[in-house]
């Protein structure tokens, strides 16, 4: 499994969102400078994140983007489950999916798959934006080393 630039880049503008708009809402041209990415491209991944109950908007001079909720409540997982689909090593073990292969049940490897899955499921529900924003803001105090987002 490979997360495309869709969930990168998703991830990378949400968070941007969250440090830069906390309580304002922010222009996707204004998150697309600091981050160096195509405003047109977040325009399609803002779409996909407003349908899914991330981010929302409003029109306007002063219009733009904000978190639909505190940025505690939204984790990894949302954000890349709203812009990937479902995270899976292969098909046969996404959740509600009714297709499965003819050796679904003898399959001694399909455990294996699951347990990754699992742990990459707990690992990307327990990383909120806001632990990123706090991990940011750490480590612009660190001894002279600039992290970016």
């Amino acid at each position: 499994m490979k997360i495309s630039t869709k969930g990168q880049y998703g991830l990378q503008a949400l968070l941007d969102l969250a440090i830069y708009g906390a309580d304002d809402y922010i222009s996707l041209k204004s998150i697309a400078e600091r981050q160096g990415m195509s405003d047109n491209y977040l325009e399609q991944l803002f779409a996909s994140l407003k349908k899914n109950g991330l981010v929302e908007s409003t029109r306007g001079a002063q219009g733009g983007y904000r978190l639909a909720k505190p940025s505690k409540e939204i984790t990894v997982k949302q954000v890349l489950n709203a812009l990937e689909g479902p995270l899976a090593l292969v098909d046969c073990i996404i959740e509600g999916k009714e297709s499965q292969c003819d050796r679904f049940e003898c399959c001694v490897t399909r455990v294996v798959w699951q347990k990754i899955m699992e742990n990459l499921n707990e690992v990307t529900d327990a990383i909120t934006l806001a632990g990123l924003v706090e991990s940011y803001k750490n480590s612009k105090r660190s001894a002279g080393i600039e992290y970016y987002i």
